[in-house]
Order: C-alpha cells, then sequence, then structure tokens
C-alpha cells in the first residue's frame, strides 16, 4: 500500500508565511495609526495655539479702545505688552502668549501720497527727505525716481510724472510685462513692483534699513510724532539733526513730558526755533498693528493684523489679518 506524502512540513510553512503576512500588515497599521495620532495631537495643539493667539490679539484690541488718553505715545500701557496681560486675567500670561502693540500711526502712509487726483506736496517731500538720508546710499536722481514711480503707481491718470516716473509703457516693457496700478497699494509687498524699488530698499541690506518698518498703507496723512521712528523723525524737515533726533527720542520717553501737543518738540533742547509742517504730524493715533503668538515649549501660532480704532463708536475695524 502507497504511502500518503507528508503534509505536515509544507502546513507549517504556509502557516509561519501566513503568521509574517499578519504580523507586516498589523505593524504597517499600527505605524499609519501612530502616524494619524500624532497628526491629530499637532493639529490640536496648532488649533489650541492659535485659539490662544486669537484671544491674546482680541486682548491687544480691547485695551486699545479703552484707552482714552487724548494723546498716543510710548509711555502708555499699550506699548508694554506684559500690563496688557496682566489685566487679562489667569488665561494669558507671558509664558503662553506673546504679544506686540505698534502704532501703524508713527509710519508714514504711502496710500495719502495721492488722493483722488489730487498729489500731497508735503508727504511726497516727506519721502524726497527719507530716501536722501545718507543711510540709504542713493543719488538725488534715484530718489525723485523712486516718488515719482510711485506717484504714477497710486495716481488714476496715465501721464508720466518727472524725468523718470513710470506708467504703463514701462512695465509693458519689462521682460516680464504687467499693468501698472493706478490705484492704492492692496499691500506692502506690492512696492516690489513699483520702478526702482528693490528687496533691499524695501526690507534692507546688511548696511542699509529698510522701508517696510517706517510706512504703512493706513493713516489718514498725519505721522503721530509721539511714536514715529528716528528715520521717519529725521525726514519731518530738513531742520532736524541726528542729534535732535536723540534728544526728542529722550524726551519722549519720559513720563513727566507732556505729549499732548504734536508742537511738544519746541521745547526740546535747541529746537525751539524748528518749525515741522502742522499738516504732516499730530500727537493721535487710530492705526494699530498687533502680533500675537500662542506658546507652549516648541510650539507656537501667530495671527498679525492691523485694526483702526474708533472711539466714538467704540469699535475697532479690522483691516488687515495674516496667520503666520
Amino acid at each position: 500500500m502507497a504511502r500518503q506524502p507528508d503534509q505536515r512540513g509544507v502546513a507549517l510553512i504556509v502557516v509561519l508565511l501566513m503568521i509574517s503576512i499578519i504580523i507586516a500588515v498589523t505593524l504597517e497599521l499600527n505605524r499609519d495609526s501612530r502616524g494619524e495620532i500624532y497628526d491629530a495631537i499637532n493639529t490640536g495643539d496648532a488649533v489650541r495655539l492659535r485659539y490662544l493667539a486669537k484671544s491674546g490679539f482680541a486682548a491687544g484690541e480691547a485695551f486699545l479702545l479703552a484707552d482714552r488718553n487724548g494723546f498716543d505715545g510710548l509711555t502708555e500701557d499699550w506699548s508694554k505688552p506684559e500690563r496688557v496681560l496682566e489685566k487679562t486675567g489667569e488665561d494669558l500670561s507671558p509664558e503662553n502668549c506673546r504679544l506686540a502693540i505698534e502704532d501703524d500711526s508713527g509710519r508714514i502712509p504711502l496710500n495719502k501720497l495721492v488722493v483722488g487726483a489730487t498729489y500731497n506736496q508735503e508727504l511726497g517731500s516727506l519721502l524726497i527727505r527719507l530716501l536722501s538720508l545718507p543711510e540709504f546710499r542713493l543719488e538725488q536722481k534715484q530718489v525723485h525716481a523712486i516718488v515719482d514711480s510711485l506717484k504714477d503707481w497710486l495716481d488714476a491718470d496715465s501721464e508720466v510724472t518727472g524725468e523718470d516716473g513710470a506708467e504703463a509703457s514701462h512695465y509693458a516693457a519689462l521682460e516680464r510685462p504687467y499693468p501698472v496700478k493706478n490705484a492704492p497699494l492692496d499691500c506692502i509687498e506690492e512696492l516690489l513692483m513699483v520702478k526702482g524699488i528693490t528687496k533691499e530698499l524695501l526690507y534692507g541690506g546688511e548696511d542699509t534699513p529698510g522701508l517696510a518698518p517706517l510706512v504703512t498703507l493706513y493713516g489718514d496723512g498725519r505721522i503721530n510724532i509721539n511714536t514715529a521712528p528716528a528715520l521717519v523723525l529725521r525726514a519731518l524737515t530738513a531742520e532736524i539733526t541726528e542729534e535732535m533726533v536723540g534728544d526728542m527720542q529722550l524726551y519722549r520717553k519720559s513720563e513727566d513730558n507732556d505729549l499732548s501737543d504734536s508742537l511738544w518738540y519746541h521745547r526740546v533742547s535747541g529746537m525751539s526755533g524748528v518749525n515741522i509742517n502742522p499738516n504732516l504730524i499730530t500727537s493721535k493715533s487710530r492705526v494699530f498693528r498687533i502680533t500675537a503668538t500662542g506658546v507652549d515649549g516648541n510650539l507656537q501660532q501667530t495671527v498679525a493684523g492691523v485694526v483702526r480704532r474708533d472711539p466714538d463708536k467704540k469699535a475697532m475695524q479690522l483691516l488687515s489679518w495674516r496667520v503666520q
């Protein structure tokens, strides 16, 4: 009688193979599950930190709206984020939220260079004085070309300003042509499209300042002399020297000095005879830049925006918003 072949070895191999497949599938599923869990945790942390940042932003808005001083300056509580967070309760603190409030009204309001069909000569002259400062290392021809080109970018007509302005024909002749805006700026980065404005000029170089922290899209055309950066102070009039700017900064940092009147600079040593065009300056601010970051260890989420304060309506208007 013939012997049946021994199937036990074959069966063992099949079982081992099936076990190997099951283990491999299980490990892969486990890896995918862990990845999904980690992704969910990270997403949850990001959402939590973003809401924390938004809470910080809202706290900044509320603090600005509650400010009832007749002027705005760098001695006020809104310019000291730790004081803002102290008054929000236990939910927000310097440990879990970083907050910064900047006065946008201390910057040069570029969109007010042209209003309707009217060119703001005072603001144009201010820009020329700013770009003519030795820190920017620009020739006078370059300075005038930049300001004229910016005017052409903003105004509604098609007439070239001066000898070196730029209208549609200039931009149409570029290697990558695009139309001239002939309307207000929508973002600061748009300045890079204007003839003569380079990344180095906008953001600064190794040893040259940038325009970005000195200018804004918003404002009523006047600059808050209480909060303006040093370079903007120097450009307010040709009479102001670098030494005077240093004295002005020291004066406005003292809480003992009255900054409610924008003519306070006359009380600064050596400046009694200096005259700044009153149409250029103010001591009050309506527009502010708020940046808030939710923090947890190495994780963080940041939100930033520009707001306009309307004390009459007791409301804040959001002008721009960015999640970083």
